[in-house]
């Protein structure tokens, strides 16, 4: 594929949990769409690795340790970029954690309190800094990841549910105070997909993947890059008249 025909070229956009799963195989299909990236998560030394990756492949790649529940790392994230390419156009805000599936009433606080911090305030910081970043250079466009969950309710899993639930009212409040200053906001919502720690579920679980296909009208679970190809697609140009939407990447799960 051409560079005239890459969905992100020239682009510079912001990935964080890249360091594995959904927000690793974001930062390959974006730098393969054109994009220089920036990768944020706590584990340096997959960073490392995979910034060094993209780079023998011929990509533009950056990375910075962060925790997006911590403010001041997620204002140290987007200054990275500006300050090595000049400017933040995407953003991709994947870094999110699942929940212990246990039931609601044995539940202890520090459990809701870490789900709600990493999946809803770490949206809610990285949000405020990359649009803080956008507004001057004329907009952008933001993915927030929500889930599933994020649209309909699953037992065991409250704390996650209500969480996902909030990403995508943030999405549609960002998406409907910033669009007339050209920032996009959406989110995609993941089904079943095989990340690492969806992978030692189903190990620890027998039965649980196919319980899982058999309610999945394509009847599968997705690979990382096939959310990470719809969030490229939301963050590109062609999705320019699309914005407070969630799009259920589910192989069908939701569909009513």
């Amino acid at each position: 594929m051409t560079a005239d025909h890459r969905l992100l070229t020239d682009k510079v956009a912001l990935i964080t949990g890249a360091s594995s799963g959904i927000g690793a195989a974001a930062a390959r299909v974006f730098a393969r769409e054109g994009a220089r990236v920036v990768l944020a998560a706590r584990r340096e030394d997959r960073l490392k690795t995979l910034v060094a990756a993209l780079r023998d492949e011929g990509a533009e790649a950056e990375y910075v340790v962060a925790d997006i529940t911590r403010r001041e790392d997620t204002r140290a994230a987007v200054a990275h970029a500006v300050r090595t390419y000049g400017r933040l156009d995407l953003a991709f805000n994947n870094a999110g954690w699942g929940t212990p599936r246990e039931p609601l009433h044995e539940m202890d606080d520090d459990l809701y309190d870490s789900i709600m911090d990493v999946n809803v305030r770490g949206t809610w910081n990285c949000l405020r800094d990359e649009i803080a970043a956008m507004l001057p250079t004329g907009g952008g466009a933001i993915v927030n990841n929500s889930s599933v969950g994020g649209l309909l309710a699953t037992p065991v899993a409250a704390p996650y549910v209500a969480a996902k639930h909030a990403v995508v009212g943030l999405t549609k409040a960002a998406a409907a105070e910033y669009a007339a200053q050209g920032i996009r906001v959406n989110a995609v919502a993941p089904g079943t997909t095989r990340t690492e720690v969806v992978s030692a579920w189903f190990d620890a679980v027998p039965g649980v993947e196919a319980a899982l296909h058999a309610a999945t009208p394509q009847a599968r679970t997705a690979g990382p890059e096939e959310i990470a190809e719809a969030a490229a697609w939301l963050c590109s140009d062609r999705a320019s008249f699309v914005t407070g939407v969630t799009m259920p990447v589910d192989g069908g799960f939701t569909m009513v």
